[in-house]
C-alpha cells in the first residue's frame, strides 16, 4: 500500500493517477474531504489533515511507502507516526532552495525536515523541485478580469518544473529499485521568463493579456500584505532578486529517471487555461 497525502494537489492528484495507472500496489489517498475529490476506480479515499498529526496515524496503518510534502504540517511527528506505522519508505518533496539559498527561513526548514527523514530509520527518497509552472496562478484572478500582470524581473528566466513531472519521479521513486537514499534536483526542461510565462497563457487562451514589468519595492508592498515581508523577500530572492548558476540550471533528471522529456509550461498553460478564463466563458451553454 503506498500513502499519498495532499492528493488533490498540484503533485498529489497525477500521482495517485500515475500510481493506479501502474497497478503495482493498492494507493490511499489522503484529502481533507474524500466526498469531494475525485480519484480513479479503487483508489482508497480516506480523510486527513497533515497539520492534524492524529489524523494521519489511521491512513498510515498498513502502508508500505509514505509520499509527504514538507512543511504542511510537523513533519517530525508525521514521520514519527509512519515509523510506528510500520513504513518502509517515504519520499519527500522538498524544495531546490536547499541547495541555491540555504541561508532563507523556509530552506532551513526543509534541510531540517530532510534530516529528520534520512535520521528516521526508515528508507528514504528526497526531491527538490525548483519554481513550480502552476504558480503561475497567482495570476489567475488579474487575468480573468482581463488586468494588466504587473511581474518583477519580468526577463529573468528560471526553468520552472511542470508538478506533473515532480509526479512522475515520485511515482518511480516509490514503486522501482535504486532510488533509495538518493535526492534528486528537479526543473523543467528550459527557462523561462514571466513575459514568456504570460505569453504562453495568452496563447492558450486565444487573446491578448496585458503585461508591464514592476520594481522590486512595489511587487514586495503587494506581497507583504497577504505573505508578510519575511516570505515577500524570499519570494524576490527566487524569483530574480537573488539568482546564481545552481537556481538557473536546467537539469536532465526528469527525463533521466522518468525516461520522457520534462513537460513544457507551455503544456501546463494548455492544460490549465480554464483556470484563467472569466466565469461567464467557463459555465457550459444550456
Amino acid at each position: 500500500m503506498i500513502l499519498v497525502t495532499g492528493a488533490t494537489g498540484n503533485i498529489g492528484a497525477p500521482l495517485v493517477r500515475e500510481l493506479h495507472a501502474a497497478g503495482r500496489e493498492p494507493v490511499r489517498a489522503l484529502t481533507r474531504d474524500p466526498g469531494r475529490a475525485a480519484f480513479p476506480e479503487g483508489v482508497e479515499a480516506v480523510a486527513g489533515n497533515l497539520a492534524e498529526p492524529s489524523s494521519v496515524e489511521t491512513a498510515l496503518k498498513g502502508a508500505r511507502a509514505l509520499f509527504l510534502l514538507s512543511l504542511m504540517g510537523p513533519d517530525d511527528e508525521i514521520l514519527r507516526a509512519a515509523r510506528r506505522a510500520g513504513v518502509e519508505h517515504v519520499v519527500l518533496v522538498s524544495s531546490i532552495t536547499v541547495l541555491t539559498h540555504p541561508r532563507l527561513g523556509p530552506a532551513r526548514q526543509h534541510r531540517a525536515n530532510e534530516r529528520l527523514l534520512r535520521e528516521s530509520g526508515m528508507a528514504w527518497t528526497v526531491l527538490r523541485p525548483t519554481q513550480f509552472a502552476s504558480n503561475a496562478l497567482w495570476w489567475a484572478e488579474t487575468i480573468r478580469a482581463h488586468d494588466t500582470v504587473r511581474v518583477p524581473y519580468p526577463d529573468i528566466g528560471l526553468p520552472v518544473i511542470h508538478p506533473a513531472d515532480i509526479a512522475s519521479v515520485a511515482r518511480a521513486a516509490l514503486t522501482e529499485h535504486g532510488h533509495h537514499g538518493r535526492t534528486y534536483e528537479l526543473t523543467g526542461g528550459e527557462r523561462v521568463t514571466p513575459r514568456e510565462q504570460v505569453a504562453a497563457l495568452a496563447r492558450a487562451l486565444g487573446r491578448e493579456v496585458p503585461f508591464a514589468g514592476i520594481g522590486r519595492q512595489e511587487a514586495r508592498r503587494g506581497l507583504a500584505a497577504f505573505l508578510g515581508e519575511e516570505t515577500a523577500d524570499a519570494v524576490l530572492d527566487l524569483t530574480g532578486g537573488d539568482v546564481n548558476d545552481e537556481l538557473l540550471a536546467v537539469r536532465d533528471t526528469v527525463p533521466e529517471i522518468t525516461g520522457a522529456p520534462a513537460r513544457s509550461f507551455a503544456q501546463w498553460a494548455r492544460e490549465h487555461a480554464d483556470a484563467f478564463r472569466s466565469q461567464a466563458l467557463r459555465v457550459p451553454p444550456g
